[in-house]
Protein backbone atom coordinates (compact mmCIF):
# COMPACT_ATOMS: atom_id res chain seq x y z
CA UNK A 1 0.00 0.00 0.00
CA UNK A 2 1.49 3.33 -1.04
CA UNK A 3 0.87 6.58 0.73
CA UNK A 4 -1.33 7.67 -2.19
CA UNK A 5 -3.63 4.69 -1.49
CA UNK A 6 -4.22 5.94 2.05
CA UNK A 7 -5.71 9.40 1.32
CA UNK A 8 -8.82 10.19 3.28
CA UNK A 9 -10.08 13.01 1.02
CA UNK A 10 -9.06 15.34 -1.79
CA UNK A 11 -7.61 17.92 0.59
CA UNK A 12 -5.39 15.24 2.12
CA UNK A 13 -4.07 14.38 -1.35
CA UNK A 14 -3.51 18.03 -2.32
CA UNK A 15 -1.70 18.81 0.95
CA UNK A 16 0.62 15.87 0.28
CA UNK A 17 1.69 17.53 -2.98
CA UNK A 18 2.16 21.07 -1.60
CA UNK A 19 2.98 20.18 2.00
CA UNK A 20 5.40 22.45 3.79
CA UNK A 21 6.29 26.08 3.43
CA UNK A 22 8.50 26.04 0.36
CA UNK A 23 6.46 24.16 -2.23
CA UNK A 24 3.62 26.68 -2.16
CA UNK A 25 6.16 29.50 -2.50
CA UNK A 26 7.78 27.73 -5.46
CA UNK A 27 4.36 27.55 -7.14
CA UNK A 28 3.81 31.22 -6.35
CA UNK A 29 7.16 32.15 -7.90
CA UNK A 30 6.52 30.09 -11.03
CA UNK A 31 3.08 31.58 -11.54
CA UNK A 32 4.75 34.55 -13.24
CA UNK A 33 6.30 32.28 -15.87
CA UNK A 34 9.34 30.04 -16.30
CA UNK A 35 12.34 30.69 -14.05
CA UNK A 36 15.90 29.53 -13.79
CA UNK A 37 17.10 28.00 -10.53
CA UNK A 38 18.95 31.15 -9.42
CA UNK A 39 15.90 33.31 -10.09
CA UNK A 40 13.78 30.99 -7.96
CA UNK A 41 16.32 31.01 -5.15
CA UNK A 42 16.49 34.82 -5.13
CA UNK A 43 12.70 35.07 -5.36
CA UNK A 44 12.12 32.85 -2.33
CA UNK A 45 14.08 34.37 0.57
CA UNK A 46 15.32 31.89 3.14
CA UNK A 47 15.15 28.71 1.06
CA UNK A 48 18.40 26.79 0.86
CA UNK A 49 19.79 25.42 -2.38
CA UNK A 50 19.42 21.86 -1.07
CA UNK A 51 15.77 22.28 -0.08
CA UNK A 52 14.88 24.09 -3.31
CA UNK A 53 16.49 21.33 -5.38
CA UNK A 54 14.71 18.63 -3.39
CA UNK A 55 11.30 20.29 -3.65
CA UNK A 56 11.68 21.00 -7.36
CA UNK A 57 12.45 17.31 -7.92
CA UNK A 58 9.41 16.27 -5.87
CA UNK A 59 7.16 18.71 -7.73
CA UNK A 60 8.56 17.42 -11.02
CA UNK A 61 7.83 13.86 -9.91
CA UNK A 62 4.25 14.87 -9.07
CA UNK A 63 3.92 16.44 -12.57
CA UNK A 64 3.40 19.92 -11.09
CA UNK A 65 6.65 21.42 -12.40
CA UNK A 66 8.37 20.87 -15.74
CA UNK A 67 12.16 21.04 -15.98
CA UNK A 68 13.60 22.03 -19.34
CA UNK A 69 17.29 21.72 -20.07
CA UNK A 70 18.85 23.52 -23.03
CA UNK A 71 22.41 24.14 -24.07
CA UNK A 72 23.70 27.45 -25.36
CA UNK A 73 27.12 26.51 -26.58
CA UNK A 74 28.86 24.93 -23.63
CA UNK A 75 26.47 26.51 -21.09
CA UNK A 76 23.62 24.40 -19.73
CA UNK A 77 20.45 26.39 -19.12
CA UNK A 78 17.82 24.77 -16.87
CA UNK A 79 14.41 26.38 -16.64
CA UNK A 80 11.46 25.41 -14.46
CA UNK A 81 7.82 26.07 -15.31
CA UNK A 82 4.39 24.97 -14.19
CA UNK A 83 2.75 22.13 -16.08
CA UNK A 84 -0.97 22.38 -16.86
CA UNK A 85 -1.55 20.35 -13.69
CA UNK A 86 0.63 22.83 -11.78
CA UNK A 87 -1.32 25.77 -13.19
CA UNK A 88 -4.58 24.20 -12.05
CA UNK A 89 -3.12 23.59 -8.58
CA UNK A 90 -1.88 27.17 -8.40
CA UNK A 91 -5.32 28.42 -9.41
CA UNK A 92 -6.88 26.25 -6.70
CA UNK A 93 -4.53 27.83 -4.12
CA UNK A 94 -5.54 31.35 -5.24
CA UNK A 95 -8.59 31.59 -2.92
CA UNK A 96 -6.44 30.41 0.00
CA UNK A 97 -3.94 33.20 -0.73
CA UNK A 98 -6.78 35.72 -0.97
CA UNK A 99 -8.12 34.56 2.38
CA UNK A 100 -4.68 34.98 3.97
CA UNK A 101 -4.29 38.50 2.56
CA UNK A 102 -7.76 39.56 3.67
CA UNK A 103 -7.65 38.05 7.14
CA UNK A 104 -4.03 37.78 8.27
CA UNK A 105 -1.85 40.31 6.42
CA UNK A 106 -1.78 43.98 7.30
CA UNK A 107 -2.88 46.71 4.89
CA UNK A 108 0.70 47.27 3.64
CA UNK A 109 1.01 43.66 2.55
CA UNK A 110 -2.40 43.81 0.91
CA UNK A 111 -1.33 46.90 -1.06
CA UNK A 112 1.85 45.14 -2.27
CA UNK A 113 -0.19 42.20 -3.48
CA UNK A 114 -2.74 44.43 -5.21
CA UNK A 115 -0.19 45.14 -7.93
CA UNK A 116 0.35 41.41 -8.48
CA UNK A 117 -3.43 40.88 -8.60
CA UNK A 118 -3.73 43.56 -11.29
CA UNK A 119 -1.21 41.59 -13.35
CA UNK A 120 -3.19 38.39 -12.84
CA UNK A 121 -0.77 36.89 -10.30
CA UNK A 122 -2.98 35.56 -7.53
CA UNK A 123 -1.14 34.22 -4.46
Amino acid sequence: MTKRDAYVCGIDAAIDVVGGKWKVLILWALEGGPCRFGELRRGIPGVTEKVLTSHLRELEGDRIVFREEAFEGAVRRVTYALTPLGVSLSEALGPLGAWGRENLLGEGAQARHAGRDALGLRP
